[in-house]
């Protein structure tokens, strides 16, 4: 069985954790999602996607 799971809303509960138990202060969850729009508007956006779109596949990959 695959579990499909959009990785916005996997990120969006890594940090949701991230700020309730490992200290992480809001601000700064603030700055690092502010760091993700400006990338995806910058030059650099298609490489960073590509990149994600091969380990999402190879994690996909993997067999058990």
């Amino acid at each position: 069985m695959a579990l499909s799971i959009s990785a916005v809303v996997l990120l969006a509960i890594i940090v949701f954790l991230m700020v309730k138990k490992s200290g992480l202060k809001g601000g700064h969850a603030v700055v690092c999602v502010l760091l993700g729009f400006y990338l995806a508007s910058s030059s650099i956006a298609p490489t960073i996607h590509t990149l994600t779109t091969n380990v999402a596949g190879m994690i996909g990959g993997i067999k058990f």
